[in-house]
């Protein structure tokens, strides 16, 4: 059955690429800031997987549709993309040392038989104690850091982030590039 993802993030399709599960991508259009928008973070994910699944699923007869979103969350405080070098350079210096939770809604549409699923998947990353002037280096040495959610995106294999992370708690997949594969493959064989 075809599978549509509906997402243009490059990390999310590099998983589905690389795991060698055909698909196709289609961003939704959702706004995700809005007036009655969930402060709890599983909720939140969620509202906003199922809304981008519901957009891309109009544009389709058939097959199945992935909505995702996800989110870090430290200190009562919901983690989005940063918004600048600076608000990057402050949120990774607030998690040195620190523990912070990264969520990751998942909604899938079949467009066939009518089904719908809905998943949330919470892992939890110790970071270990890391310096400003590491920080500094990794936001000049990774020109796409200030679209990741914070240890979202790390690369655990090379350059500097790899070594931001002490332990992870939950999917490995969830944390490195916000989609915990494992929980979409045994979704996909209930949702059919």
């Amino acid at each position: 059955m075809k599978i549509i993802l509906a997402t243009a993030s490059p990390y999310r399709i590099k998983v589905f690429r690389d795991a060698g599960i055909e698909f196709e991508a289609q961003a939704s259009e959702v706004d995700e800031i809005f007036k009655e928008r969930p402060k709890n973070p599983s909720e939140l994910v969620g509202v906003l997987a199922k809304l981008k699944a519901q957009d891309v699923a109009k544009k389709y007869n058939d097959g199945i549709v992935i909505g995702f979103d996800s989110i870090g969350y430290f200190d009562g405080e919901i983690l989005e993309k940063p918004k600048s070098e600076q608000d990057a350079f402050e949120r990774l210096r607030r998690l040195s040392g620190n523990s912070y939770s990264f969520f990751t809604g998942i909604y899938m549409i079949n467009k066939a038989n009518g089904k719908d699923l809905a998943r949330v998947v919470k892992t939890t990353a110790q970071m270990r104690n890391f310096s400003q002037k590491e920080i500094k280096n990794y936001l000049r040495s990774d020109s796409l850091s200030l679209y990741k959610t914070y240890a979202q995106g790390f690369d655990p294999v090379k350059g500097i982030s790899s070594t931001f992370i002490k332990s992870i708690n939950g999917s490995y997949l969830n944390i490195l590039q916000g989609i915990p594969l494992e929980t979409i493959v045994e979704m996909l064989e209930m949702i059919q």
